[in-house]
């Protein structure tokens, strides 16, 4: 088993500011400089021939949708860019999970259909995945419509904040479905507290205390991966998912915060670190 270490290109949203920002090939090599294996965002074939200028060995595509009549056009584009794993956000915060599994059910036939991808539900307010009970609702019914396990993008921020959890409990609350983490093969690792589903990995050049007590949670995540027979031969593809900031303070970063990119780039390293500590 391995970990492979994917850069978000929204962290560079925006990235050195506003007026200069970077342009997508230098995103690309900066990625690459940092030591990341691959990168995710909605993929182009622009996309996918700079990450191969670049050596970056993995492609992970993303997706948006509430429309079944969109889904094979739009895995079709995802993996003509490159991806051989795609981040799917689906649906929205009113979606009955009953029919939040028909569509899932649709787009993972298509997917297969297709062939080449591997596609997971993410975890995300907004979403038919919203909180817990929906996402383990959806993931029942997938079950029992196929006697599968649902393949899953845990960003577990967004269940802690609406959980209002604490650095005590973040284990026992969050990893109550193993056998669900440990079928994940997309992971987007968002520092979060009770409070904030975006923490600061730095600050005056020093991790801060709200990381520190993330990592914890996050070497328990990666033991319970590890743990699985099923993952011997499977790759974690983890994303330090930093959200940069956006006009009018409406982003996951904040005035007075450091970059998301720059913090991404360091919590990539930690999550190396809590990899190798996992055992």
């Amino acid at each position: 088993m391995q970990i492979a270490h994917i850069a978000n290109l929204w962290s560079l949203v925006g990235h050195p500011s506003p007026t200069k920002e970077w342009s997508l090939e230098s995103k690309i090599k900066a990625v690459a400089a940092a030591g990341f294996d691959g990168i995710t965002t909605a993929v182009t074939p622009e996309h996918r021939r700079l990450a191969e200028k670049h050596g970056l060995r993995h492609i992970v595509g993303f997706m948006s949708t509430d429309d079944p009549a969109e889904f094979a056009t739009l895995i079709a584009a995802q993996k003509e860019a490159g991806a051989v794993q795609i981040n799917v956000q689906m649906d929205n915060h009113d979606t009955p999970p009953a029919l939040a599994t028909k569509h899932w059910l649709q787009l993972d036939r298509a997917a297969e259909k297709i062939g080449g991808v591997v596609v997971s539900l993410e975890v995300h307010r907004d979403c038919c995945t919203e909180t817990p009970e929906k996402t383990y609702e959806i993931a029942e019914r997938y079950h029992r419509a196929t006697g599968r396990l649902i393949k899953l993008n845990f960003d577990f921020s967004h269940l802690a904040i609406i959980k209002h959890l604490s650095p005590a409990n973040y284990i026992e609350r969050l990893l109550d479905h193993p056998q669900l983490v440990q079928n994940s093969e997309q992971v987007h690792f968002r520092p979060f507290n009770g409070h904030h589903c975006q923490v600061p990995v730095t600050h005056r050049g020093a991790l801060t205390p709200e990381v520190k007590s993330y990592v914890v949670f996050v070497e328990a995540l990666m033991k319970l991966w590890k743990k699985s027979p099923a993952n011997k031969n499977k790759t974690m593809f983890a994303c330090p998912e930093m959200g940069p900031y956006w006009a009018g303070g409406a982003g996951y970063n904040i005035t007075g915060l450091p970059p998301a990119w720059t913090d991404a780039s360091v919590l990539r390293g930690e999550l190396q670190k809590a990899w190798n500590r996992a055992k």
